[in-house]
């Protein structure tokens, strides 16, 4: 794989340089600008994963989007859930981002803790450690980016063509 910086994006105050990776000359993992976009922010508390699953399945709702429902419904709670126990601090929250590309919906969670996320090992007593593996396993590609603060986990699913209507707008629900 190789990688070639492509684009200066905006995050706040700081402009970050984002890489685009090359996979048999096919480009992942591309930061451009969305067709759609739906976010909303989300205090520290575990009861806020049903409705951060409840927005997403609006948003999928609101763009036309049947296909992949339940996959990133359970990609939603899963990285939702792991925002809570490993990276959102006491008196921080996290934030949910729905990105609608040609073909392609993406779902970030961007919270304020430190580390990259990693699947964790695959003890079959565990009674947890396995919401990257699922992540993992049902999204076409997953990663993380470090924000500050912070860093941004996120997934993508192919979803076939980009809906023209019923589009949320940038910042919708904030």
């Amino acid at each position: 794989m190789r990688q070639q910086p492509v684009l200066i994006e905006e995050y706040g105050s700081l402009a970050l340089l984002t890489l685009v990776t090359h996979r048999n000359d096919r480009r992942v993992n591309v930061d451009i600008q969305p067709a759609l976009l739906r976010e909303r922010f989300y205090p520290r508390s575990r009861q806020t994963v049903r409705p951060a699953r409840q927005f997403a399945a609006e948003t999928l709702h609101a763009w036309g989007v049947t296909c992949r429902h339940d996959d990133v419904l359970l990609c939603v709670s899963e990285l939702a859930t792991n925002a809570l126990l490993h990276g959102v601090p006491p008196g921080r929250g996290y934030r949910l981002r729905m990105l609608r590309y040609e073909g392609t919906v993406r779902v970030e969670v961007h919270d304020s803790g430190s580390g990259r996320p990693r699947i964790a090992g695959r003890d079959p007593g565990a009674e947890g450690g396995r919401g990257l593996l699922l992540v993992a396993a049902v999204a076409d590609r997953w990663g993380a980016v470090a924000r500050l603060p912070g860093k941004a986990v996120w997934c993508e699913f192919a979803v076939g063509p980009a809906a023209t209507v019923g589009a949320g707008e940038p910042g919708d629900g904030l």
